[in-house]
């Protein structure tokens, strides 16, 4: 072992503690959650039925997904905004490869590929170029919703292979299958980020990335390799979305974005860096979901659950900032 990474070990164990929490704010996450499906069980006479709990977890899972994704990239201080937008334009491109006779496992990877480059190149735009994360991955916000358009001239290409579009209304035990899919994504990125060496490397990063270099560990290569997590997770969402709605339309996914930071937040994850977990977003993701399939249940108007969103996310990331301070 090189001092360089003796040293690097050292830095991203100060945030030891910082992450910790991470797994207690999960357990009273998990706690209200709960509480809310006990409560809108006894508020509503649909709530509990097999249909509707199968609805919820299809609900919830595509956005989940993607806050683990964002979860990489605000641990490091950054944001990707861009997220809805990937999820869009790779329903586009999945269809439009099923269109053109590829085969169903290929054209998923190449879809994923295509995520992946759009990774890539946020990192570059911030590594390279000097870009604010926001500003780059707004740009890509913008432009991949009109490169969608323009491909498409603003229609949707429908997907005819039935075996694709089966798997996301299918189930596997009971339970859906786009909720096996966050599990699928969820175990090895749980161990990515609380089990391994680079895991440790990302939160030293957002805690300080000057030390963090200083102590070897090579700063933009965890740019790099958190922008394109993202990007990865966002185009698997698309899949998955694609296979769900049956189409390719490049103006889907419109405001996930938004869903995706602030089940993160909601999670646990510090808009600041540092602090953060696989579970705490994934726990957000469904109290959202639970929220609005809820909401919806009890006809509350649909701007009232943006209301709750918004002073969720006040409440959590005020907190989060009395923590830093007296931390």
């Amino acid at each position: 072992m090189t001092i360089g990474s003796t040293n690097a070990d050292a830095v991203a164990s100060t945030t030891t503690t910082r992450r910790n929490f991470g797994f207690l704010f999960a357990l009273t996450l998990l706690g209200l959650l709960v509480a809310l499906w006990v409560f809108l069980a006894f508020a509503t006479s649909t709530f509990a039925t097999g249909n509707n709990i199968a609805n919820l977890l299809r609900q919830g899972s595509m956005i989940a997904i993607l806050a683990i994704g964002q979860t990489f990239v605000i641990i490091t201080a950054g944001i990707d905004l861009s997220v809805g937008a990937v999820v869009g334009f790779s329903t586009t491109v999945i269809a439009w490869l099923l269109q053109q006779g590829v085969p169903v496992p290929l054209a998923i990877g190449l879809t994923l590929v295509m995520g992946l480059a759009i990774g890539l190149f946020h990192g570059f735009g911030i590594v390279r170029m000097g870009l604010p994360p926001f500003i780059i991955t707004l740009a890509t916000l913008t432009a991949l919703r009109g490169i969608g358009l323009v491909i498409t001239n603003g229609s949707t290409i429908s997907i005819t292979n039935q075996g694709f579009n089966q798997f996301s209304r299918e189930s596997f035990l009971g339970i859906p299958n786009l909720f096996w899919m966050v599990i699928l994504v969820a175990v090895p990125s749980f161990v990515f980020l609380h089990m391994s060496r680079l895991g440790r490397y990302l939160f030293a990063v957002g805690s300080n990335p000057e030390a963090a270099r200083l102590s070897g560990v090579n700063v933009p290569r965890m740019i790099y390799l958190a922008y394109s997590l993202s990007a990865l997770c966002a185009a698997f969402v698309g899949v998955l979305l694609a296979a769900r709605i049956g189409v390719g339309n490049a103006t889907q996914a419109e405001g996930w974005e938004l869903q995706a930071i602030a089940s993160t937040v909601i999670g646990g994850t510090s808009l600041f860096g540092a602090i953060g977990s696989v579970q705490g977003p994934l726990i957000g993701a469904f109290i959202l979901a639970t929220i609005n399939n809820g909401a919806n249940l009890m006809n509350v108007n649909s701007f009232w659950q943006r209301i709750i969103t918004g002073v969720l996310i006040i409440v959590i990331v005020y907190f989060d900032q009395l923590r830093r301070r007296r931390g």
